[in-house]
């Protein structure tokens, strides 16, 4: 049994083009992220969309014959399919000290390994079992920029005889380092010992940044700040898109980055990134900015909720981080309570957002087929102050994923106090908010309501007018619905007309558009109707953004989220790049977001920072640029699938529908119905409007008969 002495006895960073002093992009094995590490497509799409003086990092094994590879482990079945080439070529070795089993370079030729998929870089042809000297004679023929190994005796080997950086990296702060027999964290206390062999070290990100057992930024530690004293250059790794990165940075990476290169007090010297394109848009694009920048891009921030990735959203907090993170429209998606009091909750359903199966009212339940909902609990069965004095529930749509928002506040959010806030305060709050150009008012489920006594309709016109909105210009007005039914209630109004199409569509024909354009002004489309995906992958896109635009509709894009699994491949998965494409390609007139202090962020507008949420970002210098770097421009629409061998292409799906006029056109809203006390019959309001603000006295006898179908014990 051979003793082999570490994982990673040497990496080598070639550098593409030296230039400038800003903080170093190290591409780890490439684009790793998108493309098997070490590959050819990896280092070439490194290299292709990456700042001109990315660093690429090899991972060298050698082979049999002395050939070195770049691989990044020491076993190659760990990212490669060399079971399937030699499946009994297994060996067992110790690795630094440990019985390890798999397939290693060691046992294999350079030959051998022709077939393997994963990189083998052809300048490594010298034959030579020593890696001190096959390294020195590799260096007469490749320029390399930096080694970096773990182990203190190799480099302290070479640093006489060696041009090139020697960079000292750090495993985890348990690990041994075989040739002293000391820890990395007993290591990184003497930092003075390091310079007598080295010229930089590189640290796991928790070295500077630590985070608690919760994923949470505990203060940062003095290291970057403690090695320039020292002379040492300080570079961070352990960089990714596809990972679960601290709360803090609400799944934005940009904003991860940021934290280490450009946070007021220090800066790494360079990062060490399987996602170099983020990585470098991140250093040239938002670092070190003037906080005076103005917005360069016309977007419209519109939320959803709030800021409902950090916080319950239709709450206060959810709304005054809305504003603090740069948002331009709040929106509110009304409902409405038994004793007739509009308020912002996404959902009818009060199953859906808050703790309500857990609270004194769990005995309750109802199906209403109309609605496709499964377990309904309505917040038209219940007062305002029984609804107040719920639990909010943070949402978390990639939960699925493990992908959690903000579990510390996952039942914060009040407005003196309660769960949610009502039209009235949200109208009034949003006025006070100079930063704000308006707010989006959502009316759906308007038709079912009125059948339970409740005319929505009338109450939004009394409570924008009651709250001065009906009157000014200083803010605009936008009101949202799925059903063209609602919008044509408010044709004689000021305000902007919003036609939500919350179904995926491929195509939209002439005369439907016209008859949008009778009652609304502006268009929201999924996602998915302006670039197709399947599987993750995108295959097209639509013109439907194109044909709005040719009858002067403006069109909003729903819904973005930061979380890493809601973008397609194709954008990095980085959510700055999907928004770009969103804005520069098809062109749309905003979007419709969860985070908006990340479109803020690539808008190029300041934001200030709060006490829990970190904001590093002010601006976006790409925005300026006449040519824009590839790490900033478009993606290929279909441009992975090129890479992808014709059995591993994702199945071709069901083409999204065309929608036709019929899709549109719906009858006029029913009058609100009369509800009266069981035993009497209803009759209905002959006003299409719907009820005056005085509900109270009919809404107070309606539950006799809307609780007629639950099952109370």
């Amino acid at each position: 049994m051979w003793n082999l002495r570490c994982f990673s006895c040497l990496v080598l960073l070639f550098a593409i083009d030296v230039a400038g002093d800003a903080p170093l992009v190290i591409a780890r094995g490439g684009s790793s992220g998108l493309f098997p590490d070490s590959s050819y497509a990896a280092y070439i799409m490194a290299m292709d969309t990456s700042l001109s003086n990315v660093i690429i990092w090899c991972d060298v094994q050698l082979t049999k014959d002395g050939v070195g590879v770049c691989f990044p482990d020491l076993k190659l079945d760990n990212a490669s399919d060399i079971n399937i080439y030699y499946k009994n070529k297994k060996s067992e070795y110790l690795v630094n000290g440990v019985s390890t089993q798999g397939w290693f370079s060691i046992d294999f030729n350079f030959n051998d390994l022709a077939p393997v998929i994963f990189f083998v870089d052809n300048f490594f042809t010298q034959h030579n079992p020593s890696m001190t000297s096959y390294i020195i004679s590799l260096s007469r023929n490749v320029l390399i920029s930096y080694i970096s190994s773990p182990e203190v005796t190799f480099l302290t080997s070479i640093v006489a005889r060696f041009n090139p950086k020697l960079v000292f990296r750090f495993l985890r702060k348990d690990d041994v380092e075989p040739s002293t027999n000391q820890t990395y964290g007993s290591l990184l206390k003497n930092l003075t010992f390091i310079k007598t062999f080295a010229s930089g070290i590189l640290v796991p990100k928790s070295y500077i940044w630590p985070v608690d057992n919760f994923h949470y930024l505990q203060p940062y530690t003095s290291l970057v700040l403690d090695a320039h004293k020292e002379g040492l250059q300080i570079f961070a790794s352990e960089f990714a898109n596809d990972v679960h990165i601290a709360y803090n940075y609400s799944y934005d990476p940009t904003s991860e980055y940021l934290s280490f290169v450009d946070n007021g007090v220090f800066s790494v010297d360079g990062v060490l990134s399987d996602f170099p394109v983020t990585a470098s848009a991140t250093i040239d694009c938002f670092a070190h900015l003037n906080k005076n920048d103005k917005p360069q891009e016309k977007l419209l921030i519109i939320t959803f909720e709030g800021a409902s990735g950090d916080y319950l959203g239709c709450t206060d907090m959810a709304y005054i981080k809305a504003v603090s993170d740069g948002a331009d429209v709040l929106d509110c998606p009304v409902q409405m309570t038994k004793d007739g009091l509009p308020f912002c909750l996404g959902s009818i359903n009060l199953v859906d957002k808050t703790t309500f199966l857990q609270s004194p009212f769990s005995n309750l339940s109802n199906t209403v087929p109309g609605l496709n909902i499964t377990i309904e609990i309505f917040t038209y069965n219940f007062n305002w102050d029984e609804i107040q004095s719920l639990e909010s529930a943070i949402s978390s749509p990639w939960s699925e994923f493990g992908l959690y928002r903000n579990p510390k506040a996952r039942n914060d959010g009040n407005f003196v106090p309660n769960l949610t806030v009502s039209l009235v305060d949200f109208l009034t709050y949003a006025k006070s908010a100079t930063t704000l150009s308006g707010v989006m008012i959502s009316i759906n489920n308007a038709a079912y309501l009125a059948n339970q006594g409740l005319g929505v309709i009338a109450v939004v016109v009394e409570a924008l007018r009651n709250t001065g909105y009906n009157n000014q210009t200083a803010k605009k007005v936008m009101i949202q619905s799925k059903d063209s039914s609602v919008l044509k209630e408010f044709e004689k109004s000021r305000y902007e007309l919003v036609y939500m199409i919350d179904d995926n569509i491929r195509d939209i024909e002439s005369s439907t558009i016209s008859e949008i354009k009778s009652f609304a002004s502006s268009v929201i489309l999924t996602k998915n109707s302006v670039f197709r995906s399947e599987d993750d992958f995108l295959v097209g896109k639509t013109d439907v953004v194109q044909k709005l635009h040719s009858s002067n509709l403006s069109v909003y894009v729903q819904r973005f989220n930061n979380e890493f699994v809601s973008q397609a491949w194709d954008f990095f998965p980085d959510s700055s790049v999907e928004i770009n494409n969103y804005i520069v390609v098809a062109g749309i007139d905003g979007v419709i977001t969860d985070f908006p202090r990340t479109a803020a962020t690539y808008r190029s507008k300041y934001l200030s920072r709060d006490s829990i949420f970190m904001c590093w970002v002010i601006g976006n210098r790409c925005l300026g640029y006449k040519h824009r770097p590839l790490y900033f421009s478009p993606v290929e629409t279909g441009g992975f699938l090129q890479f992808m061998a014709r059995q591993l292409l994702p199945p071709a799906e069901t083409p999204n529908p065309i929608l036709s006029k019929s899709d549109v056109v719906e009858p006029p809203l029913p009058p609100v119905a009369k509800i009266t006390p069981a035993g009497n019959e209803s009759t209905t309001d002959a006003s299409p409007i719907g009820q005056s603000s005085v509900v109270a006295g009919i809404l107070t006898c309606c539950l006799t008969i809307l609780l007629a179908d639950l099952v109370i014990f």
